[in-house]
């Protein structure tokens, strides 16, 4: 009875330790950016979040996730798909290579993207002379983003895949059935809900993304700025409440992209636990 009493106990302490770090670090901070952002009225946070400068900020983000995340799904899949599936030269080095933004600063990352295609960088004289400019314009953005946003949608994908093992594919091409088909068939109906969580991550952080995006932007105002980078100009010209308005979009992503990311991972959790029940034997792939 005591062990049971002193579970109980620990459980509840536990339970406790966790809410309470996440009202402190979750739940007061997004009503202190709702609060801040409405502190002059409807008027004024409706005046800051259309104001040309910040529909030029939602803009921009908007279409930079719209290229970055169809663009590293593809990737993301085809890597996770090569990585779980077969054995081949170089597999460890592009795993290495997948996990490579989660250990570099977004910073230097954005640093290194200017060296390369700035105008004074390895390839900025030959792009200067074609009339192609990709720091301190779009093209720097989307490069940036796609950098730091490699490793989502693969890394959500390669443990299920290898989970699930080669058995079904193998079957289907046994039966007729050509890659493609197998994939399309086979394969991506099996994924379908690590594929969606990968991807809402993906798309959190494209949107979010700050360090590597200010450094390859030139912080331009109407041409190069994203939501990020426009909450921090109007934070540093004192425009407190339009900054805390235009946060508040961000804010209202990221609590959409975390119920969403909720709701898949319940339905993943559903969907492995019948279909590790139903391995007929271990995989041969390795983590």
């Amino acid at each position: 009875m005591r062990r049971r009493d002193g579970g109980k106990a620990a459980q509840r302490l536990l339970i406790a330790v966790a809410l309470a770090f996440l009202a402190a670090f979750l739940v007061v901070p997004l009503v202190a950016v709702l609060t801040q952002a409405f502190e002059q009225g409807w008027r004024v946070y409706w005046a800051s979040v259309t104001e040309p400068d910040a529909r030029s900020a939602i803009r921009l983000t908007l279409l930079t996730a719209l290229v970055v995340v169809p663009l590293n799904t593809v990737f993301g899949v085809a890597a996770a798909w090569a990585i779980a599936k077969f054995r081949f030269p170089g597999r460890a080095i592009l795993i290495t290579l997948i996990d490579l933004p989660f250990a570099v600063s977004p910073v230097i990352s954005g640093l290194v993207f200017v060296l390369l295609f700035g105008a004074n960088g390895v390839f900025g004289p030959w792009l200067a002379a074609h009339g192609v400019k990709v720091i301190f314009a779009f093209p720097g953005l989307v490069l940036a983003t796609l950098f730091v946003t490699v490793p989502f949608v693969a890394r959500e994908l390669i443990p299920l895949m290898q989970e699930q093992g080669t058995e079904m594919e193998e079957a289907a091409i046994a039966l007729g059935a050509s890659g493609w088909q197998t994939f399309w068939r086979v394969t991506l109906p099996n994924i379908k809900w690590g594929l969606l969580y990968g991807v809402i991550l993906l798309n959190a952080r494209a949107i979010g993304e700050f360090g590597a995006v200010s450094v390859v932007s030139g912080h331009i105002r109407g041409e190069t700025n994203t939501l990020p980078l426009h909450v921090e100009i109007l934070f540093n010209e004192y425009n407190f409440t339009a900054a805390f308005a235009v946060a508040s979009l961000l804010t209202l992503m990221a609590v959409v992209a975390l119920a969403a990311k909720s709701v898949v991972a319940w339905r993943t959790d559903r969907t492995l636990i019948p279909a590790s029940a139903a391995q007929a034997g271990p995989t041969d792939i390795q983590p």
